[in-house]
């Protein structure tokens, strides 16, 4: 709840566009596309851009070539028209290691993980993002923080 109203009161630019996922997560009655958001919602709070991560594709066939290209993120394939996506998967450097994944907060627990047991680095466009997950949700090699994610948790904890 405390992670919501600090994320409500961000403002200018990226602020308006938090603004517009959090009210995508106040309309829909999906969980998980709530906690959809509220993820998307983070990415940008801490200056990284969420398009760069998490694809979102309306065919196989125009996800399969750009997945290629992709060092590593999060896909999904909806049909137009489709709130629900048809497949969501995980890519890392171009290869579909999952898919299937039921929802993209699995998909990015899922990475998550992969990137831990493999021993990766996270990925450039999400480096802060997998650093606050790591470092305050699941309390992993806390004391050392980078800047942006010590002032996150200093209001969070605040």
């Amino acid at each position: 709840m405390k992670l919501m109203q600090i994320l409500q009161n961000k403002g200018g630019v990226k602020g308006q566009r938090i603004k517009r996922f959090l009210e995508m997560a106040d309309s829909c009655s999906n969980i998980d596309l709530r906690r959809e958001c509220v993820l998307r919602s983070l990415v940008v709070y801490l200056n990284e851009d969420p398009d760069a991560f998490f694809k979102e594709y309306e065919s196989t066939e125009e996800a399969e070539g750009d997945i290629t290209a992709t060092v590593m993120g999060i896909y999904s394939i909806r049909s137009q028209g489709h709130q629900e996506p048809d497949d969501i998967g995980v890519v890392i450097e171009g290869v579909k290691v999952m898919d299937n994944i039921s929802t993209i907060i699995n998909a990015f627990i899922v990475l998550f993980g992969l990137i831990y047991a493999l021993d990766l680095a996270y990925p450039d466009s999400m480096k802060y993002t997998f650093e606050f997950v790591q470092k305050i949700l699941m309390n992993l090699d806390g004391h050392k923080l980078n800047v942006k994610i010590q002032q996150l948790k200093i209001k969070l904890f605040a």
